[in-house]
C-alpha cells in the first residue's frame, strides 16, 4: 500500500465512485452515494491530514463502503479496481461480483448475466440514466435485442459500476436480474487540477498467421476554476485489437427416439429395419439407438477460421456551474463508437443421408462417436467459403442537469437526456455476406466426434483433388443488410427531503418521462446456385491462398489427429466478388432479393419501428429507528409504470412460388407494406428494504420488490414474415405481438454481512425470484390464399399439384426429388423459368395446393418459474504484509430444467442461463507495487432451446496483472487475459454433441500510465 499526502488523479477517481453524483444521477442514486463518501472520508482523515490510499486495497474499501452503506443488496466496483485489473471492457470486470457471469464474443466480454438472468433481462444506465442499446443480433434477421453491449465502452473513463440487485422504487424498472448503473467522474466532486495518460501495446496470442502488437491509448483531464464553481472534465480513449477466432461448428437433426420409437421414418433417422434397407445402410451402424435412446443425427460439419479487427473510440464531456450556493447545472457528453471486421474462411460438408454408417454411445440420451457417408458413383461437395462482417456501432448522449438544495432540507434534481445508439455496416456488402465455392469430387465424408475439436475427413473420388483451387466452382451467396437504431428521450424530476421526524427520516419522490424508438430493419439478396455456377476455370488460381487447419486450432485435442483435413484454401473475398458479378451478376441481378445500385447492399424491405412511451412516478420513504448495536432502517417504495406500444413494420409481400433446387423452394417478393398494432400495460412495483446491525459491524438485510423485464423488439413488432425459403412439407412464419406483457418478478433477498477490518468482510445471502408472464410461443397452421390483406397473392405448392403427381407416376411414388424437377422441366417448360447460370425455377400454379406455412407467434403463457440461490463472498487482507484474497461463489438453481430424454416433438419449458459460477483473487499491494491472479469459473449452463436444447460447457480462466509506481506519478504495468488458453465448448443433448468448439488462447498487455 502506498500514502499520498495530496490529492491526485487517484483520489479523484476513486472518490468518485463513491460521491453523490446528483448532478447526473436520480436522487435516490445520488443518496446512497453520500453515504459512502462520508464512510468512505472517515477512514480517510487522520487528525486533520486528508490521507489517500492508493492501489487495490484502497478501491476494495471504497467497494465494500458501497456494498455496506447501501441499501438492498447492491455490489460495485471502484474506478481504480477496474483501471488496475486487466480487463478488457467493463463486462470482464463485473464477472468478478459475486453472481455475477459474462458473455464473450471474439474472445472479449460482451454481455453480462445476473443471477442467471441473461443480457435481455438486466437494464444498464448511466449515471442513473436508461441508455439505448444497439446492436446487429445474428446478421441473419433483423436486429432485436435489448441486450446491453459491453464492448462498446472502454473501461478508463468510469468511476464506479454499481450492481443493483433488489428492486428499489427510486431506480429505473427493466431488469429482473439487475439493474447496472455506470458511473463517471464529475469536476466539482473533487476540485483541483488533475489528469492522467496511459499507453499499453496488446500482444493477442490468437491471431492467425503474423501477430501485430495494437495500442491503447486513454486519457482524462480535470480541472476547477471560479473558486470550485465551475467544472470541466474530458476523457477520451482509443483502442485497436487484432484477434482470431477459430471454431468447429455442426448442426444436427436433434431428440429422435431409437428404433421402435415410430421416429424411423425422419428425416435421416438411423436404418431399423434390415427387410427395408432401401439406402444399404443398415449394416453399417453400430450400437444403434433402442426405443428409449434419444439421439441425434449431424446434417453439417465445418471448420470456421476468422480474423477480427476492432478499433473502439470512447469520449466525454462534462461542464459543471455552480450557479450559487446549493445550485449546481451540469451538461455532459458521451460518445463511444465501435467498429468490427471479421473476415472468416471455411470448410464444410453437409450429410444428404443416404448411404450413411455411424455409432452412437449408449443411451438414453446418446451422442454420436461418428458419422459418415458415402456417395459412391456420384460424389458430393467439399465446400469451402469466404464470409465478411463488418459494422459500425455508434453511441451518443448529451444530457443536462440541476440540481437545487432548497432550504427545509429538501433536494430538488431535474434530469434530461437525449441518447441514441446506432449499429450499421461499413461497406457495400452489408452487415454479413458469404460466397460458396465448391470443389465436386467427395466419395466419402466422415466427422470424429470423441475429441474436444471433432475431427473431419473425406476420400476423394477417383479423378478428384477436393483442395486443388482448379477445380473449384463458384456456387451460392448471400449479402445481408441490417441496421438498427435505438433513440431514447427521458426526463426525470425528483425530489429528497431529509424530514428528521424522528422515526421518518427521509422521503424520496418523483416522476420519470420515457419515450424509447426502436427502428429495426433488415434485407438480403441469395442466389441459390449451390450446385455450381460457370465453370472451375472462371476462377484464376491466384485468388486464393493455403490455411492450415492444426495450426489454427493448434493445441486443442483432435487438431493433431492424421485424419483431420490437413490444410484448405481461402480466397480474397472482395475479388471473388467483383469477379462472379462481372461474370454473374450475382448483386446487380441477384435470385432472391434487390440491391441498391453499384453495390451490393440489399435494399431492406423488412422495416419494423417501435415507440414505447412510459410514465413512472414513484414514492419511497425511509424510516430509522434504534435496533442491536446500532441504528436500524426500513425503506417502503412504490413505482407506478404505464407504458404503451405502438408497433408498426414494413415486411415483403411473397407473390409466388419456385422450386429451386432438390428440397429447397423459394419464395418471390413483392414492394413491402406496412402493418400496424399497438399495446399497453401498467404494474405497479412494489419494494420493502429492512437493514439492521445486531452487534457492531455485522449488517443482516431483507428485502421484498417486484421488477419487470421487457420483451425483445422481434417479440412486439406489428408485422408478418414469411421465409423465403421452404421445403416438402411448407415452410414457417412469424409475427409479433406488440400485447406482450413484460416478464415479472417477485423478488425476496436475505443477506448477513460482517465487516471485521478496514478492506475485510464476510458476507453470505440467499435470494429467491418468482418469475411469471414467461414468453412462449404458440404455433398454428396458416396458408395464403389471397383473401388477406396484404397478402393478396396465393402461395401454391408446386410439388403438390399435377404436374409433381404426373412425374410420380411415371417414375415412382419414391422418386428423388431431382428426378421430380427433371421430369417437370422437361415435359412442362411453359411452367418453368431461368434462373441463369444452368439453374432453373419451377413456378407454382394455381391447380397445386396451396403452400402450408407453421405460424409461431409470441404469448405470454400460463408458466412460471422460481429461480433461488446462494451467494458466498469473502475480502480478506493479511494484515500489513499487503496480501489479500477476494474469493466468492454462486449457486444459482430453476424449478423448470430441461429433460434431454424427451423428443423434439415434447413441449417443454425450462429456465436457462442458470448455473454456479465462482472467483478467486490472490493480490499483493505494497511499497508501490501491486499484482493479481484472478480465476474466473462457470459451470455447464442450458444456454436456449427451441425444439431442441444447447448447452455451454464449463468454463474458467486465469487472468493477471502486475505494476510498479514509482516517485512522481509514474507507472509500468504488464497484464494477462486467458493466461492457460482455456477452450470453450458448447454441446446438444449428449456431451459429445457438440455443435461448436473454439480456440481459446492468452491475449497480454503491458505499457506506462503517468497521473498528475
Amino acid at each position: 500500500m502506498k500514502w499520498k499526502s495530496k490529492p491526485s488523479l487517484i483520489k479523484f477517481m476513486a472518490g468518485a465512485s463513491v460521491v453523490a453524483m446528483g448532478a447526473t444521477a436520480t436522487a435516490a442514486m445520488a443518496q446512497d452515494a453520500t453515504a459512502n463518501e462520508e464512510a468512505a472520508e472517515e477512514v480517510l482523515q487522520d487528525d486533520g491530514n486528508v490521507i489517500v490510499v492508493s492501489g487495490i486495497r484502497a478501491s476494495l474499501r471504497e467497494s465494500m463502503n458501497i456494498k455496506r452503506e447501501g441499501q438492498g443488496v447492491v455490489d460495485a466496483i471502484s474506478s481504480e479496481d477496474i483501471g488496475k485489473f486487466p480487463d478488457t471492457n467493463l463486462a470482464e470486470s463485473l464477472q468478478r461480483i459475486t453472481g455475477v457471469s459474462i458473455e464473450r464474443t471474439n474472445g472479449e466480454g460482451t454481455n453480462v448475466t445476473v443471477r442467471g438472468f441473461g443480457a435481455d433481462y438486466n437494464l444498464v444506465t448511466l449515471n442513473g440514466r436508461q441508455m439505448p442499446t444497439s446492436t446487429l443480433g445474428d446478421g441473419a434477421s433483423a436486429p432485436s435485442s435489448r441486450s446491453f453491449d459491453f464492448g462498446n465502452l472502454a473501461s478508463e473513463a468510469v468511476a464506479a459500476v454499481e450492481v443493483y440487485k433488489t428492486g428499489r422504487a427510486t431506480i429505473p424498472s427493466g431488469g429482473i436480474g439487475s439493474t447496472i448503473n455506470i458511473r463517471t467522474p464529475r469536476p466539482l466532486d473533487d476540485p483541483g487540477f488533475k489528469g492522467s495518460i496511459g499507453v499499453k501495446g496488446v500482444y493477442d496470442d490468437s491471431q492467425n498467421g503474423d501477430v501485430d502488437i495494437t495500442p491503447e491509448v486513454s486519457g482524462i483531464l480535470s480541472s476547477t476554476f471560479m473558486d470550485d464553481r465551475i467544472g470541466i472534465a474530458l476523457t477520451g480513449s482509443y483502442q485497436k485489437r487484432n484477434s482470431s477466432f477459430n471454431q468447429f461448428f455442426s448442426e444436427f437433426r436433434d431428440g429422435y427416439l431409437g428404433c421402435g420409437s415410430g421416429f424411423e421414418n425422419e428425416w435421416g433417422a438411423i436404418p431399423c429395419d434390415p427387410n427395408n434397407d432401401w439406402r444399404g445402410n443398415y449394416n453399417l451402424q453400430e450400437n444403434r439407438p433402442g426405443a428409449d435412446d434419444v439421439y441425434a443425427v449431424p446434417q453439417n460439419g465445418s471448420y470456421n477460421v476468422t480474423d477480427v479487427s476492432r478499433e473502439r473510440i470512447n469520449g466525454q464531456a462534462v461542464l459543471q456551474y455552480e450557479v450559487v450556493d446549493g445550485l449546481t447545472a451540469t451538461v455532459d457528453y458521451t460518445f463511444s463508437q465501435n467498429t468490427v471486421e471479421a473476415r472468416q474462411s471455411s470448410v464444410g460438408i453437409w450429410f444428404n443421408h443416404v448411404t450413411t454408417a455411424s455409432s452412437y454411445t449408449d443411451g438414453p440420451v446418446t451422442s454420436p462417436n461418428f458419422y459418415s457417408e458415402n456417395f459412391g458413383g456420384a460424389p458430393s461437395d467439399l465446400s469451402y467459403s469466404g464470409s465478411l462482417t463488418a459494422n459500425r456501432s455508434i453511441n451518443k448522449s448529451l444530457g443536462f442537469n440541476l440540481e437545487w438544495e432548497a432550504p427545509g432540507g429538501l433536494t430538488w434534481v431535474f434530469d434530461y437526456h437525449n441518447s441514441s445508439a446506432e449499429s450499421k455496416p461499413t461497406n457495400q456488402y452489408g452487415s454479413s455476406m458469404s460466397v460458396g465455392t465448391a470443389v465436386y469430387g467427395l466419395q466419402e465424408q466422415k466427422i470424429d466426434y470423441t475429441t474436444y475439436l471433432p475431427v473431419i475427413s473425406y476420400v476423394n473420388a477417383p479423378g478428384f483433388d477436393s483442395n486443388d483451387p482448379a477445380q473449384r466452382f463458384a456456387t451460392g451467396n448471400s449479402f445481408r443488410n441490417a441496421y438498427f437504431r435505438d433513440d431514447i428521450e427521458q426526463a426525470q424530476l425528483s425530489g429528497h427531503w431529509e424530514a428528521d421526524l424522528g422515526f421518518l427520516e427521509s422521503l424520496d419522490f418523483g416522476v420519470a418521462y420515457t419515450e424509447n424508438k426502436v427502428k429495426s430493419a433488415y434485407g438480403f439478396i441469395q442466389n441459390d446456385t449451390w450446385g455450381g455456377v460457370g465453370t472451375a476455370a472462371d476462377i484464376p488460381d491466384d485468388i486464393f491462398y493455403p490455411i492450415s487447419v492444426p495450426e489454427a486450432f493448434r493445441g486443442m485435442e483432435g487438431a493433431d489427429s492424421p485424419d483431420i483435413i490437413q490444410s484448405f484454401y481461402g480466397f480474397d473475398l472482395e475479388r471473388m466478388v467483383t469477379l462472379l458479378e462481372d461474370q454473374f451478376g450475382i448483386c446487380s441481378n441477384p435470385a432472391t432479393g434487390s440491391s441498391i445500385s453499384g453495390t451490393c447492399l440489399a435494399v431492406q424491405d423488412t422495416d419494423r419501428r417501435i415507440t414505447e412511451k412510459t410514465l413512472a412516478p414513484y414514492a419511497e420513504a425511509t424510516f430509522g429507528f434504534d435496533l442491536g448495536a446500532g441504528e436500524a432502517s426500513l425503506i417502503t417504495g412504490l413505482r407506478y409504470e404505464t407504458t404503451t406500444v405502438d408497433s408498426s413494420a414494413l415486411v415483403p409481400i411473397p407473390t409466388g412460388t419456385q422450386w429451386v433446387a432438390a428440397n429447397e423452394f423459394n419464395l418471390t417478393y413483392a414492394p413491402g407494406a406496412f402493418a400496424r398494432q399497438k399495446g399497453d400495460y401498467d404494474f405497479w412495483l412494489p419494494n420493502i428494504d429492512l437493514k439492521v446491525e445486531p452487534v457492531n459491524d455485522v449488517i443482516v438485510r431483507a428485502s421484498y420488490s417486484h421488477t419487470i423485464a421487457r420483451p425483445t423488439y422481434a417479440q412486439l413488432q406489428g408485422g408478418r414474415t414469411f421465409d423465403a425459403l421452404f421445403r416438402v412439407g411448407g415452410g414457417t412464419a412469424n409475427q409479433g405481438n406488440p400485447g406482450l406483457l413484460p416478464y415479472k418478478s417477485e423478488n425476496f433477498d436475505v443477506s448477513a454481512e460482517w465487516y471485521y477490518g478496514p478492506e475485510s468482510y464476510l458476507s453470505v445471502g440467499y435470494f429467491r425470484k418468482n418469475v411469471k408472464n414467461f414468453i412462449g410461443s404458440v404455433t398454428s397452421t396458416v396458408v395464403v390464399d389471397g383473401n388477406e390483406t396484404p397478402f393478396t397473392n396465393p402461395l401454391y405448392d408446386p410439388y403438390n399439384g399435377p404436374r409433381a403427381d404426373a412425374a410420380r407416376a411415371a417414375l415412382g411414388q419414391d422418386a428423388p426429388l431431382d428426378d421430380i424437377r427433371a421430369y417437370i422441366i422437361a415435359n412442362y417448360p411453359d411452367t418453368v423459368v431461368d434462373l441463369g447460370n444452368g439453374q432453373f425455377g419451377i413456378v407454382g400454379l394455381p391447380e397445386d395446393a396451396l403452400v402450408p406455412f407453421q405460424l409461431t407467434t409470441p404469448i405470454n403463457n400460463d408458466q412460471t418459474g422460481t429461480i433461488q440461490g446462494w451467494e458466498f463472498a469473502l475480502q480478506h487482507n493479511f494484515w500489513d504484509t499487503g496480501f489479500g484474497v477476494i474469493l466468492n461463489y454462486t449457486i444459482v438453481n430453476g424449478d423448470a430444467t430441461y429433460d434431454n430424454t424427451l423428443p423434439y416433438t415434447a413441449t417443454q419449458f425450462a429456465l436457462v442461463g442458470l448455473s454456479d459460477s465462482a472467483n478467486a483473487v490472490l493480490f499483493y499491494d505494497k511499497g508501490g507495487l501491486q499484482a493479481r491472479a484472478a480465476w474466473n469459473w462457470r459451470d455447464e449452463y442450458l444456454a436456449g432451446y427451441g425444439n431442441n436444447p444447447f448447452y455451454r460447457d464449463e468454463y474458467w480462466q486465469i487472468d493477471a496483472s502486475i505494476s510498479y509506481e514509482f516517485d512522481m506519478g509514474l507507472t509500468v504495468f504488464a497484464e494477462g487475459i486467458n493466461l492457460t488458453g482455456e477452450n470453450l465448448k458448447g454441446h446438444r443433448r449428449g456431451d459429445n454433441t457438440t455443435f461448436f468448439s473454439y480456440r481459446g488462447a492468452p491475449r497480454y498487455a503491458a505499457g506506462v500510465r503517468f497521473s498528475f
